[in-house]
């Protein structure tokens, strides 16, 4: 079986993700940990901190397999062997203590980190930046596939420095920030707020929950200062009367429900608060943003200026349902991976749901022709059983691919009688197919079982399963006879 990158599809979503991605090799570090493990390292922070080396070697033991584009682009490299080949001016200074927090969370037993770092591109220049690493689904006990994902914020640290550093940069900061920046007058909801306290109101959720119309009134009385060229530039708006015009078009659907969060963060006094959100550029397209609020200084008692930032984080959570998809889904078939198969089956068990269906498929002949035609062609037999599967099984049902070749549905309050008659439609599925593919047709081998009162889910399976193997001797002792006759 292809590992999860060798798939074209994979290979191409990894090489144009919007944020810099690497592909690692963390095996020889789990190693050296267990070395360390076994001489009594108990304190692995207090460990590092104690010797920088020891940071360096594990540093050392780390085997870069592959970046995107994105990345070396961020980095300025002109190419994999000329990252790979400088990694040690690229992870300097500050990284190597950044590095422990990340080394900690593996040490502890955890398959994601996270640390805000500096790293240097191969001219020097400084990078802030993000980083998220998580082990892929399969490796958790060899750390052989770990992903990163940097996602560059120098800009914003930069601005966010500038700042401090002087009131009177402060507009053009504004005008060319990197993040959306918006100036507007709350003085109106302020007013609105305090009307509602003086007629006695004290629980504004509840308040709100009887009148939404209210929320929707609140924000027809904001009044829209200025905004800055990243807005425009965020919402695809060719001017700023463009934008203010069409702001209805920006903040709809999910946005009321965040704004009457945000009105009740001001009730509550917290003038200065943040939450993730989405928007929408002018041609229907989301923008997932960070939206950071702040009453100015000096206007605290009338909200009449206020800033609020949106910073586009759309590449990140597109990153993070990658992640999100791989830990859950076959990559070859596109259908659901084994552990999503297992923790289905828990949950069912868990509810003690009744009755409920299995249904184990396995392909027929996927060796010899792997042998004969090649993995390639093999890898197709297997993407057209996905195909088969997902037109067969939709929602609330569940089809997953749990090893090589072999598949499982899971038919929640699907007793036998269901459970047939989708068998029934899986094979007709794959006689269709076959007309389309007629120089190799699949052949499955299928057994079903369904749950009896009290019975276990994995009891269940194991009945399929047995079915599935009588049914495929079935399969191979008729062909043998067969061939008998030829």
């Amino acid at each position: 079986m292809n590992e999860h990158v060798d798939n074209h599809t994979d290979i191409e979503t990894f090489d144009l993700a919007p944020i810099s991605l690497w592909l690692e090799d963390f095996s020889s570090v789990r190693d050296l940990f267990e070395e360390w493990r076994q001489s009594g390292v108990a304190d692995i922070r207090a460990y590092l901190r104690e010797d920088e080396n020891r940071i360096k070697q594990c540093s050392s033991l780390i085997r870069v397999l592959k970046v995107n584009k994105k990345t070396l682009s961020l980095f300025e490299a002109e190419d994999f062997g000329h990252l790979t080949g400088n990694l040690d001016a690229i992870f300097r200074d500050d990284m190597l203590q950044s590095h422990i927090q990340e080394l900690s969370a593996l040490w502890d037993g955890h398959t994601e980190f996270s640390s805000d770092t500096v790293n240097y591109t191969l001219s020097g220049r400084r990078l802030d930046i993000q980083l998220r690493g998580a082990v892929l689904p399969g490796y958790e006990q060899t750390w052989k596939r770990v992903l990163l994902s940097i996602e560059d914020v120098t800009e914003r640290e930069d601005a966010r420095r500038q700042q401090i550093e002087s009131k009177r940069y402060a507009q053009g900061l504004f005008e060319y920030s990197p993040v959306s920046l918006w100036v507007e007058d709350f003085s109106r909801i302020k007013r609105l707020l305090d009307e509602l306290r003086d007629r006695g109101i004290t629980d504004f959720r509840v308040f709100t929950d009887v009148h939404p119309e209210f929320v929707g009134q609140c924000a027809s009385e904001i009044r829209v200062i200025d905004v800055n060229n990243e807005t425009l530039r965020l919402f695809l708006a060719p001017d700023k009367l463009t934008l203010l015009r069409r702001l209805p078009d920006i903040f709809r659907d999910r946005m009321n429900v965040h704004f009457r969060e945000q009105l009740i963060e001001l009730w509550n006094g917290n003038l200065f608060h943040q939450r993730e959100t989405v928007n929408y550029a002018l041609d229907g397209t989301e923008r997932h943003v960070l939206l950071q609020f702040s009453v100015l200084p000096g206007h605290e008692q009338d909200w009449s200026l206020v800033q609020i930032s949106l910073t586009d984080i759309t590449a990140r959570k597109k990153a993070e349902a990658y992640l999100e998809y791989l830990g859950k889904h076959d990559v070859l078939t596109k259908l659901y991976n084994r552990a999503f198969y297992v923790d289905e089956m828990n949950r069912l068990e868990r509810h003690e749901f009744h009755p409920v269906s299995i249904i184990i498929l396995d392909l027929n002949g996927l060796k010899v022709v792997n042998d004969q035609w090649g993995h390639g062609v093999g890898d197709a037999l297997l993407r057209r059983v996905g195909e088969v599967l997902a037109e067969a099984i939709k929602p609330p049902c569940y089809a997953a691919r749990i090893g090589g070749d072999e598949f499982a549905v899971l038919l929640p309050a699907i007793d036998e009688l269901g459970a047939t008659s989708m068998v029934e439609e899986i094979r007709s599925l794959i006689e269709i197919n076959n007309q389309y593919y007629s120089n190799i047709p699949l052949n499955t081998a299928i057994g079903w079982a369904t749950s009896n009162a009290g019975e276990k889910m994995e009891a269940v399976a194991k009945r399929a399963d047995l079915l599935m193997y009588e049914d495929k001797r079935l399969h191979y002792s008729s062909e043998n006879e067969r061939r008998k006759f030829d």
